[in-house]
């Protein structure tokens, strides 16, 4: 089954009833790349970690685009079974329907099987709007947090919305 496409997802939002908004920008891989375009839009940015535990186990990490993460505490938190390593372009393309610089939780519509767990940082769910790819990167669609829940509640992926661990001094951090 091919993947969803952002009509697709633009008709499951109107469906849903959620309210969203998208700019079309210039294709942006990273936070770093993307920090002038955001300071134009507001709301939450995020940075999207698509994750595997030990046990093949597959995550996605939602978090504030410069959020400190400590992955290697990480895994306690979610409870995943060992260190988590991320997951291979293939992989993602396979599960989420999208490229790496793409990730989001709105290509969880495309995780048809529900086969990966959803984590959404408190701290990114405490802006309104929260603003995402919609499925790629020369794009960014901005809905509300509690629509961006029942969102993915309507995708079979209910998350859980929790304080991310940050690094100790000299720990591994996530790269914005």
């Amino acid at each position: 089954m091919s993947p969803a496409t952002p009509e697709d997802l633009f008709a499951v939002l109107d469906r849903l009833g959620i309210a969203h908004a998208t700019v079309a920008h210039a294709p942006v891989h990273t936070v770093a790349e993307s920090r002038d375009l955001k300071a134009g839009m507001p709301g939450g940015h995020s940075k999207n970690l698509f994750l595997k535990d030990k046990r093949g186990r597959l995550f996605l990490v939602v978090a504030e685009a410069e959020a400190r993460i400590d992955l290697k505490r990480l895994h306690g938190p979610l409870g995943a079974t060992g260190r988590l390593s991320f997951g291979s372009p293939d992989l993602l393309y396979d599960r989420l329907g999208v490229r790496p610089g793409s990730v989001t939780p709105f290509g969880l519509l495309n995780d048809r099987d529900g086969t990966v767990s959803v984590v959404l940082d408190a701290g990114l769910m405490a802006h309104d709007p929260v603003n995402f790819h919609p499925l790629h990167n020369g794009a960014t669609t901005a809905v509300a947090p509690g629509d961006l829940i029942r969102f993915l509640e309507s995708t079979g992926h209910p998350p859980r919305v929790m304080a991310l661990p940050e690094p100790v001094d000299g720990d591994a951090e996530v790269p914005a």
